[in-house]
């Protein structure tokens, strides 16, 4: 059997998992961007307040003398940007639109009300990325007010080397939310497609006679499929019982007529005054016998088929059931002056479908009494053998003539030198369905001098 946690292409646990999979890599990728923007968005905040302190340091700095603006810049205004990476700063301070010192060509923003709040934004500025912040201070020179705009700008590669690292750092993180995602989706199919394996080992470890309701513990979901499973079991077992119940009515409406019409028969050979009469009623009662015999090894045959899919196994005495058999027909061997010599190990006990074996039994001591000559001896031995018990009828009678055991052990097929006597070509078929059903053997071969010997090995 294949590992039962390899999905099929048609499989609803390999639907299910492809199913959480997607859902996994749809969450890991709305968690890359998540974790992307968010970080992003931080490092942005974190760039524009240090800025924005670079900018509040130089207007701290700002003071008036003698109607001009005078501006002492200190150094902690930009060793604070230089020290969270290697980018280019630039400044412009402006007083009444007019550039007071640093870069002239800094972008400024335009009608944008800054005496509020610093003002962050974005430009290019010498072929580079920038970020700037303006900021607006009030000095008051010669007793009026005086506008002062003071930008500082530095360029984005250190805080894009940033974003890149967190951009890896985000890609890292989806990568393995989805693999443990994965994971846990795995595990989560295999938990949940479980109980339908368990359901199938349940009724795959039950002998073929088991036919017992399914009563194991099952989710919910799986409660309409095992009550239908159940009401299917149910009607299987009571078509086999009715099966069983024909195959025993049908043998005794069979058989009963039967031996009514040959003992009628038998009566009016015995007081028929012609010879012509006596011909024609023994012919009818070769063609009952026939009948009879057909029948009853068609029942046979049709009842050990059933009962192949429903061993009884039981440990039984076998030297006692060879014992019947030979009793049962003892009659029919003394009418042909046969002399049967047993060979039977005391008290051989071992495993197996006594209704099967008794069967195949019977055919096999039954062949070998009607293929005898008259007067002749049937050799029987049971023992015990390494592989197991085996039943040996030996008769020295017609022999194979030519035919081989596979030809022999086919339905309703016979050898061609026992055309004279009544036959169904059931016998040896059935010995060999209860050897196989038993994991047995069974050998046919001819006997020097003449003769057969068949072989049963359980």
């Amino acid at each position: 059997m294949k590992d039962k946690w390899r999905f099929s292409t048609n499989s609803l646990g390999r639907r299910l998992l492809l199913q959480l999979l997607l859902v996994a890599a749809v969450l890991s990728a709305l968690l890359y961007l998540a974790v992307r923007s968010v970080a992003n968005q931080a490092a942005i905040a974190a760039h524009d307040n240090i800025l924005g302190a670079s900018a509040t340091a130089i207007a701290e700095q700002l003071t008036a003398s003698e109607g001009e603006v005078l501006i002492d810049i200190p150094y902690s205004a930009f060793s604070m940007l230089g020290a969270i990476s290697e980018d280019r700063v630039f400044y412009r301070i402006d007083s009444n639109s007019e550039t007071i010192t640093g870069y002239e060509d800094l972008p400024v923003p335009e009608e944008v009300s800054i005496r509020a709040a610093p003002h962050y934004y974005s430009a290019q500025f010498r072929d580079s990325d920038i970020r700037a912040v303006a900021l607006e201070r009030l000095i008051t020179v010669d007793n009026a007010p005086v506008s002062v705009l003071i930008s500082v700008a530095q360029t984005r590669r250190g805080q894009d080397a940033i974003t890149a690292r967190v951009a890896n750092t985000a890609a890292a993180l989806g990568i393995g939310f989805f693999l443990v995602a994965g994971l846990m989706s795995w595990l989560a199919t295999r938990s949940t497609v479980r109980p339908l394996h368990d359901v199938a080992g349940a009724i795959g470890r039950r002998g073929a006679h088991d036919l017992r309701d399914l009563k194991s513990p099952i989710p919910s979901e799986l409660a309409p499929l095992v009550n239908a499973l159940n009401g299917f079991i149910a009607r299987l077992r009571d078509t086999l019982h009715r099966n069983e119940t024909f195959m025993a009515e049908a043998a005794h409406h069979v058989r009963t007529p039967l031996a009514t019409v040959r003992t009628q028969a038998e009566i009016a050979l015995r007081q028929a005054e012609t010879d012509e009469s006596r011909l024609t009623l023994r012919s009818v009662i070769r063609a009952v016998d026939e009948s009879s015999r057909s029948a009853t090894q068609l029942l046979d045959h049709a009842m050990i088929t059933y009962r192949s899919d429903q061993l009884a196994l039981e440990t039984f005495n076998y030297s006692d059931l060879v014992a019947e058999v030979i009793r049962g027909l003892s009659a029919t061997a003394e009418l042909k002056d046969l002399t049967v010599i047993a060979d039977v190990d005391a008290n051989l006990e071992y495993a197996g479908d006594k209704v099967l074996i008794e069967c195949a039994l019977h055919n096999m001591v039954d062949n070998a009494i009607k293929y005898s000559t008259d007067e002749g001896q049937v050799d029987i031995q049971l023992s015990k053998v390494e592989a197991g018990i085996q039943f040996r009828v030996c008769d020295a009678g017609r022999g194979l003539g030519g035919s081989v055991q596979r030809d022999l052990t086919v339905r309703f097929k016979r050898g061609l030198n026992v055309s004279d006597i009544v036959g169904s070509g059931l016998g040896l078929t059935i010995v060999e369905h209860v050897a196989e059903v038993h994991r047995g053997c069974f050998t046919l071969i001819s006997r020097s001098g003449g003769g057969t010997c068949a072989t049963l090995t359980l």
